[in-house]
């Protein structure tokens, strides 16, 4: 009996504590959170984590609360990467989102960076290592504040003390180490070429190089030399331009030996500056900072050697998958800062060609779409074959796994309208009517979204240029059944679009369905006249094609008194220019004749 009121005092408790949200200390409620999450109370766990989350802890404070039990945020770990519970799983991802902050921002905190920089010049030989410890745990953050001191003619005592831990930060000192070599302070460069070669990390060996191309200390190019022989000898033959080449394809490609730290969902990019006179970091979305690297590295390849083409194509192809990630750009980039598209339409062919083959060559769509699309307004008749290696790309983008691409692809070709026939002549023509078949599907695709127009429309427009230039590349019969389709839409701009094209084949199914269009008194009557139109461009070009019917339907519009004037005009056009014989003219004439 006794126990039996225990357990239903026990439960009413559990409810009063649930039902207030489990408003103890964050400690209690992470002890909790973690307690339940080992003996499989899920729902429990999930409660005492959604307190936590609803307390809005100090980051800081609850990635110490990790620290104190580490194998039980272990064991979180674990169970949060099996998922046994979804729900759960949903509020740990919101916990550690949290802890992530307090990890940057204990990490990234001046203060105690400072502090840490200072007590490296303890008497204590522990105080030393300890310090040095927690710089390595700050890594990248540590490097401002220790190129500092060595700035510092007031803190010489302190030099020989930073000097020799700068190397043992590790990789993570390399980026704000290469940043820092615009300083203009000889005894400050000269220190950080040392670090740079005693870390070892083939990362630095581009900004190495570059210091021994222009740096004009030969004492410099000594310590360079030695630096670049300690990494890897076999760099020293190269350019540096050709290392920041080879450094931006591995950022581009995500290579595991340059994974970036990151926390919270950010990392940072490194800068000098000269105001300042000192390095500084921006922080910037996780997802692209890979990209934005790339970018970078490319950007110091031109300007170690502008003649370095193909950083170009690269810069482009980065700056396209930075957008994809589909966040702003980072505030570095300043207020108006062109998109990719601008960029790569200024770029010219040559340099969409070099990026439209790395994105076909690493199945990336959004690279190859970006710079297809671009080549659509840019690319002439020359540029459209240009080759990238042994690659005629745009001809490769034909045959591309993504939809767009090879759409983007086959009207970048048309429109630029190419002299003679090629191998891939129908292939795109056959891209063409398949864009132009799935009218109205494909406005959901990436490139019908970014230029707000769809790709039948475009197809068609390319065919229309095609027709009128008298193109013989291409067979454009190849496209009448898409094109007669697409006559029949209930869109009327494509209806008319596909009259136009139509009007450039030679056929009589070609030309009944153009007088379809212009028959359909369904149709409005601007509509009917463009038709009307397009059957005159038809005539004009191969005569009457028509059946009988058709010709006595639009004849019988024509003697109408109750047909509308601009309709009757522009279906007498049509009737005249279809070159019709003699008789059914002659009938016009007679019928309303008065004897």
């Amino acid at each position: 009996m006794f126990k039996g009121k225990t357990v239903f005092v026990v439960l009413c408790v559990l409810c009063f504590v649930v039902g207030t949200g489990f408003s103890g200390e964050l400690k209690d409620d992470w002890n909790d959170f973690l307690h339940y999450t080992k003996i499989g109370r899920y729902d429990l766990a999930k409660s005492y984590g959604q307190a936590i989350l609803d307390g809005e802890p100090d980051p800081v404070a609850l990635l110490n609360l990790t620290l104190e039990n580490p194998k039980g945020f272990e064991i979180m770990l674990l169970l949060h990467d099996s998922k046994p519970d979804e729900a759960l799983a949903v509020v740990t991802n919101q916990i550690l989102a949290v802890i992530e902050q307090g990890r940057f921002e204990r990490r990234s905190d001046p203060q105690l960076v400072v502090e840490e920089v200072k007590r490296l010049s303890s008497d204590s030989e522990r105080g030393r290592m300890t310090a040095l410890k927690r710089l390595q745990e700050a890594g990248e953050f540590s490097v401002p504040f220790m190129l500092d001191v060595l700035a510092d003619p007031d803190r010489r005592a302190e030099h020989a003390n930073v000097i020799e831990a700068l190397p043992k930060i590790g990789q993570p000192a390399v980026r704000p180490l290469a940043a820092a070599l615009q300083t203009q302070q000889t005894s400050v460069k000269f220190e950080i070429v040392r670090a740079l070669g005693l870390i070892g990390y083939p990362q630095g060996l581009a900004y190495l190089k570059y210091v021994l191309e222009t740096d004009d200390s030969s004492e410099m190019k000594t310590l360079a030399t030695q630096s670049i022989q300690r990494i890897d000898p076999t760099a020293y033959s190269k350019t540096s331009a050709e290392l920041f080449f080879q450094l931006g394809e591995m950022y581009y490609s995500h290579a595991e030996s340059l994974k970036v730290v990151s926390a919270a969902g950010l990392s940072q990019v490194w800068f000098w500056d000269a105001d300042a006179r000192r390095v500084v970091w921006v922080s910037v979305d996780s997802g692209y900072v890979h990209e934005l690297m790339a970018m970078r590295s490319a950007e110091m390849c031109l300007t170690a050697d502008p003649a370095f083409e193909q950083a170009i194509g690269l810069w482009l192809a980065g700056f396209f998958k930075a957008e994809a990630v589909g966040v702003p750009m980072p505030e570095y980039f300043g207020e108006g800062h062109a998109t990719a598209f601008v960029y790569a339409t200024t770029s010219g062919p040559k340099y969409l060609h070099q990026a439209l083959a790395r994105g076909l060559e690493e199945g990336n769509a959004t690279v190859a779409l970006g710079a297809s699309e671009a080549l659509i307004v840019t690319a002439g008749r020359k540029a459209i074959f240009t080759p990238v290696g042994d690659v005629q790309p745009l001809l490769k983008a034909l045959t591309f796994s993504d939809q767009a691409v090879r759409y983007s692809a086959a009207i970048a070709i048309a429109q630029a309208s190419p002299s003679g026939r090629f191998q891939e002549s129908d292939l795109v023509m056959g891209n063409l009517a398949d864009a132009i078949e799935k009218a109205g599907q494909n406005a959901d695709l990436p490139g019908s979204e970014t230029l707000n127009t769809r790709y039948d429309f475009r197809a068609i427009e390319a065919l229309v240029k095609l027709g009128a230039t008298q193109n013989r590349s291409f067979d454009l019969a190849l496209a009448q059944d898409a094109l007669i389709k697409a006559s029949q839409d209930s869109d009327a701009t494509l209806k008319v679009l596909a009259t136009h094209a139509l009007a450039y084949l030679n056929s009589p199914m070609a030309q009944k369905a153009i007088a379809a269009v212009a028959m359909d008194e369904a149709n409005p009557v601007d509509s009917r006249n463009a038709a009307f139109m397009a059957l005159a461009d038809s005539g004009r070009l191969f005569g009457g094609n028509v059946d009988t019917a058709t010709v006595k339907a639009i004849y019988e519009l024509i003697r109408s008194a109750d047909t509308d004037e601009s309709l009757r005009e522009n279906a007498a056009t049509a009737f005249g220019a279809l070159d019709l014989p003699s008789q059914q003219v002659k009938a016009l004439i007679l019928d309303q004749a008065r004897s």
